[in-house]
């Protein structure tokens, strides 16, 4: 295949990266074919994938605005992806024009561009890291440069819980985060999770054949998730439905995910 003229020389295109499929979700253009391929077969399990993704990406604005307006003027966004359509240092920046945001992802794809977009900019950050090795994030030269943890961080976990098992503790991951961060801080939260009419059984195969595979959770198992945190209202609900700023569509309910923000206490 000819390689795109975005994609670094040493990244495999033959292998589908999670970054490059939620892409294709959004209807970007950062995805080659075994992306689609792989986006293809979860879309034919959940036709509302790509209307999630989109609503997804929606929450991510209104909940870092609804931070910004609160005071909160640095954001950690783990599992950050490629930042397509309304990244978060740009919703960010409308709030507070000195935001800062360090996004931090493990695929190469979504660190390379992520750097690239933020070439010029004092006040955004990469780091490469692996969310289950939590102090790789915390004690990052850029966090540590960038994050002054004496105030309150807007911490984003959208989309990256339901790649962690069990067994790698995604509560404890959060804690030593929470751990970290002053009063006052929050926590977003969207994580894949059953819906009415969607073949969940399909779904889970379909998601644990990705290049990472992940996991389905139930609303009590993500509420636990939020376990030493204040859940603002309106809760966990599917993610067009957190304080949306209009009437939300009959797809809304019908999207296999749910979000919720959270304040530290």
């Amino acid at each position: 295949m000819e390689r795109p003229r975005w994609a670094p020389a040493d990244i495999d295109l033959t292998r589908p990266s999670p970054a490059r499929v939620y892409d294709y979700f959004l209807g970007g253009t950062h995805n080659v074919a075994i992306d689609r391929e792989i986006a293809d077969r979860a879309i034919a399990a959940a036709p509302e994938l790509p209307y999630g993704a989109r609503s997804n990406r929606a929450f991510l604005g209104r909940a870092v605005r609804f931070m910004a307006a609160d005071g909160v003027a640095q954001f950690i966004d783990i599992g950050s992806g490629i930042p397509t359509q309304e990244p978060t240092h740009e919703v960010a920046g409308q709030g507070h024009p000195d935001a800062c945001v360090v996004y931090v992802d493990n695929d190469p794809i979504a660190v390379a561009h992520s750097r690239a977009l933020l070439t010029d900019d004092d006040h955004g950050g990469v780091v490469q890291a692996d969310v289950r090795d939590p102090r790789s994030v915390l004690d990052s030269d850029v966090v540590r440069s960038m994050i002054d943890f004496s105030r309150p961080v807007g911490l984003l976990m959208l989309a990256v819980l339901h790649f962690i098992p069990d067994e790698a503790d995604p509560l404890g991951i959060i804690k030593t985060f929470a751990d970290m961060l002053a009063p006052g801080s929050y926590l977003a939260i969207s994580h894949v999770s059953p819906a009415p009419g969607v073949d969940m059984d399909e779904l889970k195969r379909q998601m644990r054949q990705g290049a990472t595979p992940s996991y389905l959770r139930d609303p009590d198992e993500i509420a636990r998730l939020f376990a030493g945190w204040e859940l603002l209202e309106p809760g966990l609900v599917p993610p067009a439905l957190w304080r949306p700023d209009g009437a939300p569509g009959p797809q809304a309910f019908r999207v296999p995910g749910l979000a919720g923000v959270a304040r530290l206490p």
